[in-house]
């Protein structure tokens, strides 16, 4: 599997997300950050030119492989804020406490290994005023799909970068000290068990 998550997969995920499909979908959040933002799991950069340059500041990109990073493609100099790369996993974030005005994750909650972990973090480095935008896929409230989800998990995991199909993303987001403010779901077009979306806002508790 070494060659495969090395050279292979990254390709593969660098494809699925530039869709025009998934594209529709970050562009539903990632234009919302202000300030100073950190995205986790930037990929290839392909949020970049998503963000509005009138109200984001700068954007540290945080994306734990680096040939996927390497695929991106953005010209960093033409962008109107300062984009910092850093290669290191969401779950031991190198940061002070409420640093950001906005974090932004979008298809990567999923393929987090310690994901409470990832987001005590992120509610640790928000700002008490700061929000959390998400676009993510996971589980299904209906119970064909969700069935499908639970069988499937154990293999489709294995091979495609520790993906998990059934994570309740408003469950944990609650679970891990976060109040939703705005949330949306719908079925993206294509597999059922894989489309499932959630997307919206959420802000931390600093106290829970």
């Amino acid at each position: 599997m070494g060659w495969y998550n090395k050279y292979l997969l990254p390709y593969l995920v660098d494809s699925i997300c530039r869709h025009q499909i998934v594209t529709d979908q970050r562009l539903k959040v990632v234009p919302h950050a202000t300030g100073k933002v950190l995205e986790i799991g930037a990929g290839s950069g392909l949020n970049l030119p998503l963000y509005n340059p009138k109200e984001v500041t700068a954007v540290i990109e945080l994306e734990p492989s680096f040939e996927i990073w390497n695929k991106c493609t953005v010209d960093l100099d033409q962008l109107a804020f300062p984009v910092q790369y850093i290669q290191c996993s969401a779950e031991q974030l190198p940061f002070e406490q409420d640093t950001f005005d906005s974090v932004v994750s979008t298809f990567t909650l999923c393929s987090i290994p310690d994901l409470n972990r990832a987001l005590r973090e992120i509610n640790r480095v928000l700002k008490p005023t700061g929000s959390f935008f998400f676009s993510e896929h996971g589980l299904s409230p209906h119970p064909p799909v969700f069935q499908w989800q639970q069988r499937l998990n154990p293999i489709w995991k294995t091979f495609s970068g520790g993906c998990q199909l059934n994570r309740n993303i408003p469950e944990v987001l609650i679970e891990n000290g976060f109040r939703i403010e705005q949330m949306e779901t719908l079925y993206l077009p294509g597999w059922k068990p894989a489309t499932y979306n959630f997307w919206g806002k959420a802000t931390p508790l600093k106290e829970f």
